[in-house]
């Protein structure tokens, strides 16, 4: 495990645009890179926010092949970082309806780990929405993953995932130093639960966690809260963006969260 490295949490307003996305996408990475990071996360939905169903079945991909997936290969290849690739609809074989997944790409191009996002958002909103109702286009993932990376284990959710405690305890059980956590809050939701939800995780399990938002009024009128942000184990907000397309990086002391792990050895107190 290195002792310390830089993350990056990109934000995007993304578009109905996959190629309009795409460049801007690989402009923050781009900046990300410049600016010494070696673990790069974009937010959900970064290649894009359809405004109908009709457009996301119409840009959704087979697994190993596609536009997004070549992309995600070739910038993180080209940029020699870890790359998390936010999510994109991926055809699931038995439905209509594909996964919201997260691909996982190393800095020589290899894709390393894949993610289906298990918690789907079928909420009512105080918003112009009103009402969300995630499962009525998209397939359930079921497994929760983490992966070996240079830096340590890292384990990966997205978005409402951040609201079950149980999912990042089992990540936790599987030793991540690190969580990346791609997502699209709300304006309604995060103005009120995004920066204690990412604390709570934090803190609970002694985790650094990156997260990258979507953040501004899309196209679809949707209104994304913004508020990319790296977390410290104890808590910290280290870095974090309002609202607008950008980056924030921060430095990521593995050193640092031993010696916290250590003196506050709650991880080792678990009874239940």
């Amino acid at each position: 495990m290195g002792k310390s490295f830089k993350a990056a949490a990109v934000q995007m307003v993304s578009t109905t645009s996959v190629e309009q996305n795409l460049l801007t996408a690989e402009r923050l990475i781009k900046e990300a890179a410049d600016q010494g990071a070696g673990l790069v996360v974009l937010p959900e939905y970064f290649a894009i926010m359809p405004q109908t169903n009709q457009q996301r079945l119409e840009n959704g991909e087979i697994h190993g092949k596609g536009v997004v997936q070549e992309f995600l290969h070739k910038q993180s290849k080209k940029h020699k970082v870890w790359l998390v690739g936010g999510t994109h609809p991926i055809m699931s074989g038995t439905s209509e309806k594909p996964f919201g997944r997260c691909y996982i790409y190393d800095d020589s191009g290899r894709r390393v780990e894949y993610y289906d996002k298990i918690h789907l958002f079928d909420v009512d909103v105080n918003d112009p929405h009103k009402q969300y109702r995630e499962s009525d286009y998209t397939s359930a993932g079921e497994k929760v993953v983490t992966f070996d990376s240079p830096w340590g284990r890292v384990g990966v959710a997205v978005c409402y995932d951040i609201r079950f405690p149980e999912m990042f305890r089992k990540m936790s059980k599987q030793g991540v130093e690190l969580i990346v956590f791609p997502a699209a809050f709300t304006q309604a939701t995060g103005s009120v639960h995004w920066e204690v939800l990412l604390k709570a995780r934090a803190i609970e399990n002694l985790c650094y966690l990156v997260a990258s938002a979507q953040g501004g009024i899309h196209q679809n009128k949707r209104a994304t809260f913004g508020h990319s942000c790296v977390i410290s184990p104890w808590g910290e907000e280290l870095v974090s963006k309002s609202l607008g397309e950008g980056v924030v990086v921060s430095l990521i002391d593995l050193e640092e969260q031993k010696k916290i792990r250590t003196k506050f050895p709650a991880l080792k107190h678990r009874k239940l």
